[in-house]
């Protein structure tokens, strides 16, 4: 009973997501399925109706969609190094700081850059991605999922089960042990090629099992097979294999299921469509464009064609059929009857100026369209152009940009906090220490807070021993030595350069699990983009600096050291906290709690 429900459901979906529509409006009709194969059809510069007219010629294809899509995914790149972790408060400075260790790590080790090269060249073409994130030996792995592998609902992506189409060989079914190795067997002997949504072959390689991997909120009977859990929904997942009875059935082969927390799939847009699941990305916005600038090339095409070859009439029906050119190059000797010339058809071409006219009007509205001028492509402007004009194309084409770039890092954002920083906390249960290579501001933050605390520790331990041998250590005493102990401090970690040991706390039995527990939510997931202008903000520094140094009293007042903080971290290349002040460094405390996260220095 259960492999019918699921194979129904897949069946069901799979037949509304290719052939079925969702009305947008009145006189909007989308179909996600055809949407999408007629972006790949342009990315690849194929014509959705064949690459022959209905005289058998030649349809050129004259693609403007694919730098399109290039200028969007560049415009909107996000690098591994613009993703830092921060903090919100005071008392969280270091767990954000070490979890910004640890996610680095990750990154590095998952080749973070590629998932976000590739996540970013898909959003551009189709102006959403779906992404999925898996656990798996311990391991996270993320992956950018292609638009022909999914089935989902073409209104809501959430509101319904997501299904992934995958291929697997006989050597992967029977590596993966989650899956029924004794359903395994029996899939392997019916081995087949691997096929579209449209049941078309990719190959003619035979040695692919398809499965159906899904994910969604179905009855908990689905799982359990208990009649009375029928009416309870959780989210879960099944992996399944379909396949045709002898009497033409469906037959499923369920291979592993069960409960997961939530769904490993996420859409992301870089413009949210309202009533679809998928956005409008540069090639969509391009349809109309691409097709008219088709119709026009092929038109200056045929007439190109027809010019070029040297057509003959006459009179004389001795010629009828005949190949006159032909016959020249063979050396035959033409004759005809008397008053029957032979005469060459004016054929050149004519007007071609106004189909390149109408061609450059279909490109330059798309250019208008998709918000990629000359100047941003990186063109030659036209001759006298003036470069404010230039500069102020280049700022309103950037605004939809930037627009575009703040969606991607709300969704890097949400990546983190429902995926990554849960599976930092998670592998970290473990008290060794973490090394790190920390710029200096970090630097001064750690030891800043780590000195005072551990000087005062050794000074309390040292007066205690003192006291219970019969000295007495006066308060005076104790100043000197804590201003010893730091000194000593210094000397010691200045050892280790910009390298710091971190371990969770004094507490040997706290891990770093424990000390991260819920701290996704109290930290700030920051994503800059790469696209600065370099020299507007070296341009403000070096005024700033100017300033200093003529009058380096201004920053005394107050209300002016507000403002030059304010210039400063507007700038985006300087951090709140390097601007924080750190004179509390200096300072010692008499009185010390454990702290988590403390550098460890030889004593």
């Amino acid at each position: 009973m259960v492999e019918e429900n699921i194979t129904k459901l897949i069946t069901d979906m799979k037949q509304d997501y290719t052939i079925g529509t969702t009305k947008l409006g009145k006189y909007v009709d989308f179909n996600m399925y055809e949407n999408t194969e007629r972006i790949t059809a342009y990315l690849y510069s194929k014509h959705i109706s064949g690459d022959k007219d209905s005289f058998g010629r030649d349809k050129p294809f004259f693609n403007i969609v694919t730098s399109a899509r290039n200028i969007w995914h560049r415009a909107t790149d996000i690098d591994r190094k613009n993703i830092t972790i921060k903090s919100t408060k005071k008392s969280n400075v270091i767990t954000a700081f070490l979890a910004n260790i640890k996610v680095q790590e990750w990154m590095r080790k998952s080749n973070f850059g590629q998932f976000l090269n590739d996540w970013g060249l898909v959003l551009a073409g189709y102006g959403s991605a779906v992404t999925k994130f898996v656990e798996k030996n311990g391991e996270l792995y993320r992956d950018v999922v292609p638009w022909n592998r999914i089935i989902c609902d073409q209104a809501n992506f959430e509101s319904r089960p997501v299904i992934e189409r995958l291929f697997y060989t006989e050597a992967e079914l029977k590596q993966n042990k989650a899956f029924d190795q004794v359903k395994v067997e029996e899939l392997c002997e019916l081995e087949q090629s691997r096929k579209l949504l449209d049941d078309s072959n990719v190959d003619n390689v035979r040695d692919f099992i398809e499965l159906y991997e899904v994910h969604g909120v179905l009855p908990l009977s689905w799982i359990t097979e208990n009649e009375e859990d029928e009416d309870i929904y959780v989210q879960q997942m099944h992996v399944v294999s379909i396949q045709k009875s002898e009497d033409g059935k469906d037959v499923a082969f369920t291979l592993a299921k069960g409960r997961e927390k939530r769904s490993p799939y996420l859409i992301t847009h870089l413009l949210k469509e309202e009533g679809r699941t998928q956005g409008i990305g540069a090639v969509e916005y391009l349809f109309d464009s691409q097709w008219m600038v088709n119709h026009s090339v092929k038109a200056m095409k045929d007439q190109l064609d027809l010019a070029s070859k040297l057509i003959f009439q006459t009179a004389d029906t001795n010629f009828v059929g005949r190949n006159a050119l032909k016959s020249i190059e063979n050396g035959d000797i033409l004759t005809h009857a008397p008053n029957a010339p032979l005469t060459q058809i004016n054929n050149g071409s004519h007007d071609i100026t106004s189909l390149q006219n109408y061609t450059s009007m279909w490109q330059n509205g798309a250019k208008e369209i998709v918000s990629t001028p000359d100047a941003i492509s990186g063109n030659t402007m036209p001759s006298g152009t003036a470069y404010r004009q230039v500069a102020v194309l280049n700022q309103e084409a950037h605004s939809l940009f930037e627009l575009m770039t703040e969606n991607k890092g709300f969704y890097i954002e949400l990546m983190m906090r429902e995926f990554v920083l849960p599976y930092v906390r998670k592998s970290l249960d473990t008290t060794e220490e973490i090394s790190a290579t920390l710029d200096d501001h970090y630097i001064k933050k750690i030891d800043s807070m780590y000195i005072p605390n551990e000087a005062v520790r050794r000074t309390n331990k040292k007066v205690k021993e003192m006291v219970l041998s019969g000295s007495v250590v006066s308060p005076y005493q104790q100043d000197l030595m804590i201003q010893s102990e730091t000194q000593d401090l210094q000397k010691q970690l200045s050892q280790f350069g910009n390298q710091r040991f971190i371990s969770p706390s004094d507490v040997s039995t706290m891990t770093w699990r424990e000390l991260f527990k819920g701290f996704e939510w109290e930290v700030e997931v920051e994503t800059t983009n790469e696209q600065k202008d370099k020299e507007a903000i070296l341009t403000t520094l070096t005024t700033v600096l100017q300033t200093i140094a003529v009058n380096p009293s201004v920053l005394q007042d107050p209300n002016m050291k507000m403002l030059f903080n304010k210039i400063i971290a507007n700038t985006g290349v300087v951090s709140e906290v390097e601007l924080s002040n750190e004179s509390q460094s200096n300072q010692t405390m008499q009185n010390t709690q454990p702290m988590p996260a403390i550098p460890q220095a030889t004593q």
